[in-house]
């Protein structure tokens, strides 16, 4: 895929890996839609993004509502006309033990990590199916594929979005659309710093947002009959 001038719609784009990505492909060209809750967080984002020459449209809305999704779709082609990259990162974990997970926390991770990334998708396949030469980048987990304590809500939302990822890939490729799941393992992101100490020795070891961003970008660069359909990405040395 040829970035320059794609457009680009990249959900959680306000820090961490989403931010990478929306900065990564607006340094390669594209043009990019980003959404998030935190509109200060966003802007900052949008105005990096600026600095490459790319055109930016950021949408504050939050991921987990279907009105703020399909608002942010629609507001996407209206703006630029077209998609050809939607991006699916969107997403949050809560840990704590299956016996003491509230039903808010599990509704809350639910409608967001799937529920949200699902309609995402679906109200942009139309105009991914247009552009002929696009790709839909679903961001999971390495939870998705291992257990761990504590984690029996968010894993299983990360299970379910490699699941919703599979299926997709099978059925979109006839219509010119790549598919791609990525899992990374542990990233330095504020989600990594909201569950561990800040002063973890291993924060500098372990994965960077670019690093995932980076992969992203490999599979894009693909050629249209070539494609990776999951990627896992974890630190060498943890």
């Amino acid at each position: 895929m040829e970035i320059k001038n794609k457009i680009a719609c990249i959900t959680g784009a306000s820090k961490g890996i989403g931010k990478a990505i929306a900065l990564t492909l607006a340094g390669e060209g594209a043009n990019i839609a980003i959404s998030a809750r935190h509109k200060d967080q966003l802007e900052i984002t949008a105005t990096e993004a600026l600095k490459s020459g790319a055109e930016v449209f950021a949408f504050s809305g939050d991921m987990s509502r279907e009105e703020d999704i399909k608002k942010f779709v629609q507001s996407t082609v209206d703006h630029f006309g077209s998609m050809d990259i939607l991006i699916n990162n969107a997403g949050l974990g809560k840990f704590h033990p299956i016996a003491e997970l509230a039903s808010k926390d599990w509704d809350e991770m639910f409608n967001l990590n799937v529920r949200g990334l699902f309609i995402c998708t679906r109200e942009a396949l139309p105009y991914l199916r247009a552009s002929g030469d696009a790709a839909v980048i679903n961001v999971a987990s390495l939870a998705g594929k291992n257990a761990f304590v504590n984690g029996g809500g968010y894993t299983a939302t990360k299970h379910a979005v490699i699941g919703f990822s599979r299926c997709l890939m099978l059925e979109e490729r006839k219509n010119g659309i790549r598919v791609l799941v990525i899992c990374p393992g542990s990233v330095a992101t504020n989600f990594f710093d909201d569950h561990h100490d800040t002063m973890d020795p291993k924060r500098d070891r372990i994965l960077q947002a670019q690093d995932v961003a980076d992969s992203i970008l490999h599979m894009l660069r693909m050629p249209q009959r070539a494609m990776v359909s999951e990627i896992d990405i974890r630190p060498s040395n943890p």
